[in-house]
Parts: structure tokens; C-alpha cells; sequence
């Protein structure tokens, strides 16, 4: 099963996608049940492993996408999402157990430790 880059067709001359279909898969919420950050590191579970794809489905995209571990930033770069809606998704996925999210850096780390991940995030993000 190839990897999915986005949720429905892009054509190269096509219009720009609205935002409407994806604060639907949202219903339209824009704040996820928990806070995440967007180097949070998600990976699917072995029930999420189970979900049937559907690249119509959010859940099914992410958790496919998700098979190795990505930050909350590169799924909504990979599918050509608003963060905001991309964290509310995950969110979502989480509460089912369909994901599980790990954050990359601790309550303790320093302001170095935390601008070194950002400019890692921020090059990765460059590369897609």
C-alpha cells in the first residue's frame, strides 16, 4: 500500500483546496480534547494497524501515514492541512487508541534544548 501525501486529488492546475473539507473531518473543531505540541512524535498503534485504509477517511490517512513515528507538524505538511486541524485529529485518533504520542522533549528542558528541536522540525519540514 503506497504512503498517502494528501487527502483527495491535487491536480498541479487545479484550484487551491478549500479549508471547509477539512475543518468537516474536524466537525468544524478547531481545538484538540488534549494539548499537543507539534514536535509531538505520533505513531499508530496495533489497533490503529487494523483500520481499514480509506483515503477519504481522516483516521485512516493519518494512522497509515503514521505507521512510522511523525511530529503533528509533518502530518499536517504531509497532508496539506492546517496544524490546528491536524492536532484536532490526532487528538481524536488518541482517545480511540488508535495512536499513541510521545513528546520529544520534557517539562525540564532548556531553552536550548527546545530551539534545537525547532530548527530540526523546521528543517525537516524544508525537506518535504
Amino acid at each position: 500500500m503506497s504512503e498517502p501525501d494528501s487527502f483527495g486529488d491535487r491536480r498541479p492546475n487545479s484550484r487551491s483546496p478549500s479549508l471547509a473539507r477539512p475543518y468537516a473531518w474536524t466537525e468544524g473543531r478547531t481545538q484538540p480534547a488534549v494539548e499537543l505540541a507539534i514536535e509531538a512524535l505520533v505513531q499508530t498503534t496495533t489497533e490503529g494497524q487494523t483500520l481499514p485504509y480509506n483515503r477519504a477517511s481522516a483516521p485512516s490517512v493519518v494512522t497509515q501515514l503514521c505507521l512510522r513515528p511523525r511530529s503533528v507538524a509533518e502530518i499536517a505538511a504531509h497532508l496539506n492541512i492546517p496544524l490546528g486541524v491536524a492536532k484536532v485529529i490526532v487528538s481524536d485518533l488518541l482517545g480511540a487508541g488508535l495512536v499513541t504520542v510521545r513528546d520529544t522533549l520534557g517539562d525540564n528542558a532548556t531553552w536550548d534544548e527546545r530551539h534545537d528541536l525547532l530548527e530540526r522540525v523546521l528543517s525537516g519540514l524544508r525537506t518535504l
